[in-house]
């Protein structure tokens, strides 16, 4: 079983607690007065650190000029008192050889004035000065035998001057000094001082209160600095985090803005970027949420509209036939015929919008061959000779004389080939002409499909390819179909990395125009692309409302160029190269 904590185990695990959350309240909350604490608090703690390491210094420093000061001081008593021992003397010995001074010498130590000379002039500090025989020990260490009357104590009485005090240093000669006063005797001095008056405590005290002015200037410093450096620091990250509140409230458009002008930290900057990035990115998906919302709502409504439409016709045969008009055989034919087209209306509808949703779903697999693009054209343009020859319209179709081996799906191609002439069928009259080209052009090839139909008008152009447009109600013609053959189009030729133009004036016919890349796969690369503007055509012409020829009549042509939409294509792996 595990073991219980004691209950004075929890106390203290709760006194640190308690400790943590007091000292945690006490920091402030922003990150600018926290890099600021921090900084100031290194700065700080590096002055205490060097003040305590120049005091140290300063005062060994001192200490140590004292102690040479002080071997100076005892140096000139002990000179004075031996040169005026010697004059006071006369010849005879200053200490006899019965370890007695001499008397003048004894009277002359003796004197008050010369004490007071001795301590308060020269030595500045309590003196004590023996004097007496010396002798030498087993190690040949000179010792001094002070003599009778031989010891002179004189305290310091004189008051410092400006800038002294009184210093614990005390000195003391390390041996007695001897001195040769006659080829047989020799006499030794030896000098103390304590106590005395020196300059180092005033010396080192105006030196600490320097340090302290000065810590007391760097760390007020560093506070000034250290709130600059987080301002700077902190004021990109606030705009980020208004910028982020911004996006969170719906404001995609929100920036942070960058100025290259002003120096500044590289990582706040490069993080400024990817969030100007990340929100653009951010927007731009939101937008096409948005747009493909709106598409799907008017997509479900469209979808509703056209189903409604056959089904109300059904219902109301349904109902007039449980009424009694099937008791008439040509009123029940008519109506079973009605049903049928309307059935058949529904189905084409159907697999019309699984095509579609298919293709913008990215479920659809381009096998892409390397094959004679000619081929899929003719197949196309054979199915649809019957319906032609049913309509009384001139089929026609125009090959290229050399084969155009592009990579491309062939079925799909077919589709788009097919809806094109469909089209150009159903809005072209009795006697009309339909003409299908395909011709080799830079970078790929292009097919185009022209009528003499009833022509589309300049302001209907920009919205032929949305999904259940069929335009004006003018035409009777264009009130039939569902409206998906040209989506469709446009989404296979999408998907192919190719663009459709339209030229079309009224009463005078259409011409859609598919170009297609040599190569789908190379087109996100550049290579391999259809020819750009400006660019000639194959046949070596300009025709007017096509890519490279100016155009007109303003406003009849329309151009889709967008190879980029929302699903890009998605190329079969295992097709054949």
């Amino acid at each position: 079983m595990p073991a219980t904590p004691s209950p004075s185990a929890e106390s203290r695990v709760g006194a640190r607690r308690a400790i943590r959350g007091w000292f945690g309240r006490l920091l402030p909350r922003s990150f600018a007065a926290r890099l600021t604490i921090a900084f100031s608090g290194v700065v700080a703690l590096t002055l205490v650190l060097v003040f305590v390491g120049v005091i140290n210094r300063v005062d060994d420093y001192f200490y140590t000029q004292q102690v040479n000061d002080l071997q100076v001081r005892a140096g000139t008593v002990r000179d004075l008192i031996i040169s005026l021992s010697t004059n006071l003397a006369d010849g005879q010995p200053i200490v006899s050889p019965s370890d007695t001074l001499n008397p003048v010498v004894a009277a002359f130590l003796a004197n008050p004035t010369n004490q007071r000379f001795l301590a308060d002039d020269l030595a500045q500090a309590d003196l004590q000065v023996s004097l007496g025989l010396i002798t030498r020990d087993g190690l040949g260490n000179v010792v001094l035998v002070p003599a009778v009357d031989g010891k002179l104590t004189a305290p310091l009485e004189a008051k410092p001057r400006p800038g002294q005090a009184r210093d614990d240093i005390p000195y003391n000669d390390p041996q007695p000094t001897a001195v040769q006063q006659n080829s047989l005797f020799e006499y030794g001095i030896q000098v103390q001082l304590s106590n005395p008056y020196t300059y180092r405590a005033s010396t080192v005290g105006a030196i600490f209160s320097l340090l302290i002015v000065i810590a007391i200037a760097g760390l007020l410093l560093s506070v000034v600095v250290a709130s600059l450096l987080a301002r700077r620091f902190t004021t990109p990250l606030r705009r980020l985090t208004e910028a982020a509140q911004g996006l969170t409230e719906g404001d995609f458009a929100r920036r942070v803005a960058i100025d290259p002008r002003k120096p500044g930290s590289t990582e706040i900057i490069e993080l400024s970027r990817q969030f100007n990035q990340m929100a653009a990115r951010l927007d731009d998906s939101v937008a096409i949420i948005r747009r493909d919302r709106d598409r799907s709502r008017d997509f479900l409504a469209d979808v509703s509209h056209e189903l409604r439409t056959p089904i109300a016709a059904m219902r109301m045969f349904n109902e007039l036939l449980r009424e009694g008009a099937d008791e008439n055989p040509a009123t029940r034919a008519e109506f079973l015929e009605s049903s049928r087209q309307q059935l058949e209306r529904l189905d084409w509808l159907a697999q019309n919008l699984l095509e579609l949703s298919k293709l913008d779903s990215g479920l659809v697999l381009l096998d892409l061959r390397p094959d004679d693009l000619r081929a899929a054209v003719e197949s196309a343009v054979e199915q649809a000779e019957p319906t032609a020859r049913r309509r009384g319209i001139e089929l026609s179709l125009h090959l290229s004389d050399r084969p155009l081996r592009i990579r491309h799906d062939p079925q799909r191609i077919t589709q788009v080939v097919s809806n094109l002439i469909g089209n150009a069928l159903k809005f072209t009259s009795v006697g009309g002409r339909v003409s299908v080209e395909v011709r080799g052009a830079e970078g790929g090839a292009e097919i185009e499909v022209r009528d003499t139909g009833v022509g589309i008008d300049a302001a209907e152009l920009p919205r032929i390819f949305e999904r259940f447009y069929r335009g004006s109600l003018a035409n009777e013609a264009r009130g039939s179909g569902s409206g998906l053959g040209l989506a469709i189009v446009k989404s296979i030729v999408d998907m192919h990395g190719g663009r459709v133009m339209v030229d079309s004036r009224l009463g005078q016919g259409s011409s859609f125009v598919v170009s297609l890349p040599r190569d789908p796969r190379l087109v996100d690369s550049g290579v391999g692309e259809p020819r750009a503007e400006g660019t000639p055509s194959a046949a070596g012409e300009d025709r007017p409302g096509h890519v490279g020829a100016p155009n007109p009549i303003p406003g009849r042509v329309a151009e889709v160029t967008d190879s980029s939409s929302a699903h890009p294509p998605r190329l079969n792996p295992e097709a054949p190269r």
